[in-house]
């Protein structure tokens, strides 16, 4: 089996436009998988039927892509605008994992390096070793 994409959270038209942007089989996810472990839906991707569009969020989850395709990937992605995507890659644990449960995994993931992007952002903005409790 070679390498894949799974999306969830894409727009019909979005769905088009990954298709012809990525050089890897790109398959929608629908809703009804959500309870299938990991695996099962990347074993039986081509024969999903309905459309991504199920999750307020957008999730690329990249399956048996080497180095420099998951980095096409990414890149090509991001060049789309597609809004915020959370990317991923399967492991062997993630397969193991009901889809529900890896899509949750992966929101607090980007919440949490959100988050430490920001606390780093406002670390660069203070100018000494103290905090600015601001001045009277």
């Amino acid at each position: 089996m070679g390498g894949r994409v799974l999306v969830v959270g894409f727009m019909p038209d979005e769905v088009e436009k990954l298709r012809k942007a990525l050089s890897v089989p790109v398959f929608e996810v629908p809703e009804y998988c959500r309870d299938w472990a990991v695996s099962e839906v990347v074993d039986k991707a081509a024969e999903l039927s309905g459309s991504s569009y199920w999750h307020l969020r957008k999730f690329v989850i990249m399956h048996a892509v080497d180095n420099e395709t998951l980095k096409e990937v990414i890149r090509s992605v991001k060049s789309l605008n597609l809004g915020r995507v959370i990317f991923a890659t399967t492991t062997g644990t993630s397969l193991t994992w009901k889809l529900e449960d890896l899509l949750n995994e992966l929101m607090a993931e980007d919440e949490y390096f959100k988050a430490a992007r920001w606390a780093r952002e406002e670390a660069k903005k203070r100018k000494g070793p103290f905090l600015d409790i601001g001045k009277k």
